[in-house]
Formats: structure tokens, C-alpha cells, sequence
């Protein structure tokens, strides 16, 4: 196993601020969608007033973009879930136990070699 050179180390506590930052925001994400997604049971929820604009404040503009692509199906509009998977899927490729910035961040730790 080879030594990593100490500049190196010099970028662990940001690469670790980043892994994490990432990790929470893409979860908090998530979670406004899945949020999202209980609201469509409550069709007279105004997502403009009140508390509810910090739900659909950040998701508002994605889902208008991907509205144009996905029709709703039966009169459903799927597009939340489309968000919920996609940052799922992008959550677990950049920061999941296998993500990229994880591997990158264990590599610079010298936990794994190769």
C-alpha cells in the first residue's frame, strides 16, 4: 500500500463536507417530492400559502419541465415519482456505499487501494 502524499490529505475535510452536503441535499429532495407525491391526495392543498411553499417552491420547476415530457397516466400525474426514483438513483451513484465521491473519499483515506 502506498502513502498518499500529505497535500492530498489537505482536501479530506472538504471532500468529507462534500460527501455529506450531498447526501443530505439530495435526501431532502427526496423527501419534498415524497411529500409531493402524499399532497396529490389532498387536491385543494394550496402549494403557494404558507409552510406548503417550501414544498413546492423547490419542486415546482422540475416537475413543470418533466410534465411536458410525461403525460399524466389515467388522469395521474407520475412525474413526483419519476423525481423520487431519479434522485434516488442519483443519491446512491454519487455518495451510496459504491458512489463515486465515496469511493473517491475512502481512496483518499487510504481505506481501499487500487
Amino acid at each position: 500500500m502506498t502513502a498518499l502524499p500529505s497535500a492530498s490529505l489537505s482536501w479530506l475535510p472538504l471532500l468529507s463536507g462534500l460527501n455529506l452536503a450531498l447526501g443530505l441535499g439530495l435526501a431532502l429532495w427526496t423527501l419534498l417530492f415524497l411529500f409531493r407525491i402524499v399532497l396529490t391526495w389532498y387536491p385543494k392543498v394550496d402549494l403557494s400559502r404558507g409552510a406548503m411553499r417550501w414544498i413546492g417552491a423547490p419542486t415546482e420547476p422540475l416537475l413543470v419541465a418533466t410534465r411536458r415530457l410525461i403525460q399524466p397516466i389515467g388522469g395521474v400525474d407520475v412525474t413526483p415519482v419519476v423525481w423520487v426514483g431519479l434522485l434516488s438513483l442519483v443519491r446512491e451513484l454519487l455518495v451510496g456505499q459504491q458512489g463515486l465521491v465515496t469511493l473517491v473519499l475512502l481512496r483518499a483515506q487510504g481505506l481501499i487501494v487500487g
